[in-house]
């Protein structure tokens, strides 16, 4: 029997892959992937249509019901929920949001063994943000009162064990925005400091001049994990984890790997290539993103890391596809890592 049909990939099923590797994607409900993903006899009939603008351009989403979230967790282990990136759970009065609803209506769907991973609102972690066109200061950056009382209590409140992780993603900064990465560490020290300890914390920094020795010592500190991101204005997923001295910083051993967009291409672009989601885009699909995935996945295991991979339609046009990639690569790589576990134990 082949490894692909060993491992069920043809029917994009993923649980099974390894004991300590969690594939995903970043946000599900996608049309595009009946067939895949979900049934057409259950889910054909309940699409609804929305339409998005993405760089000045109309586009058409097709999307399901969050019920479909149950055949989605037959085929992956965690799954990425990224709307709560744009406004917290509560309100600042202690109201719940929209976000709270939609997050409340994911978790009737949710088996027990189900990870989520949420990512925290701009609002806590984005030095600017963007208003009416133009970029402004956040008041509200690393404030930890938002934090803890709008999004981080709410949301242990409603997924409990479910919740596999938390991203504080931050913005790319230009070199004329930059403050030095020593004032990042001192500011990123006081928040953990301030905040409550938790092992679900991992850090995405788009600036590649912030993954320094300073922000790494923090994150090591606080048991913080690096999120590693293939992602357009960032290095090449190795040249990260180099950074950080190849070490999985998360203190209960879990690492994320994102797989964004293609480095050099703007969201825009990335977006309007990988639409409607329905196959790969020819030339898109990194080559290097797929086997350097598989590498930091085999390092994980290696070294007892649960690695959460997460991958968006933009990296390539079809995330079910490019996970079929990831994880054949990783297995492509299995007879490799035995043999250097039979040296190192000799």
């Amino acid at each position: 029997m082949s490894v692909e049909e060993d491992a069920g990939f043809e029917d994009f099923l993923f649980r099974d892959l390894h004991s300590n590797v969690f594939m995903g994607t970043a946000s599900d409900r996608y049309a595009s992937w009946i067939g895949q993903i979900y049934s057409q006899e259950r889910f054909g009939d309940s699409i609804t249509r929305r339409s998005k603008t993405v760089g000045g351009k109309a586009f058409v989403e097709e999307i399901l019901p969050v019920e479909s979230v149950e055949e989605y967790f037959m085929h992956f282990r965690t799954l990425e929920l990224d709307f709560t990136f744009y406004a917290p759970l509560l309100d600042k009065y202690g109201n719940p949001t929209r976000n709270f609803h939609a997050l409340s209506s994911y978790c009737r769907h949710l088996g027990g063994d189900d990870r989520v991973i949420l990512k925290t609102p701009q609002t806590v972690f984005a030095k600017r943000l963007r208003r009416k066109g133009a970029h402004v200061e956040n008041a509200q950056y690393l404030d930890p009162e938002l934090f803890v009382r709008q999004f981080y209590e709410p949301a242990i409140a409603l997924l409990g064990s479910r919740l596999g992780g938390l991203i504080f993603e931050q913005e790319y900064q230009r070199k004329q925005d930059r403050c030095p990465p020593e004032e990042v560490a001192e500011e990123l020290n006081a928040f953990f400091e301030a905040v409550p300890m938790d092992t679900r914390y991992h850090v995405e920094f788009r600036t590649e001049t912030f993954l320094s020795d300073s922000v790494f010592d923090v994150f090591e500190r606080h048991g913080v994990g690096q999120v590693l991101s293939h992602w357009t204005w960032l290095p090449p997923l190795s040249r990260q984890f180099a950074l950080s001295g190849q070490r999985f910083l998360n203190r209960s051993k879990r690492c994320i790997i994102r797989l964004m967009t293609p480095r050099r291409v703007r969201y825009e672009s990335a977006y309007a290539q990988a639409h409607p989601f329905k196959s790969l885009t020819e030339g898109m699909p990194d080559g290097r993103m797929v086997e350097e995935t598989a590498e930091l996945m085999w390092a994980g295991v290696d070294q007892g890391v649960q690695v959460h991979v997460v991958i968006n339609n933009r990296s390539g046009g079809n995330a079910p596809i490019i996970a079929q990639h990831v994880a054949r690569r990783f297995l492509g790589m299995r007879s490799r890592y035995r043999i250097r576990q039979n040296v190192s134990t000799q």
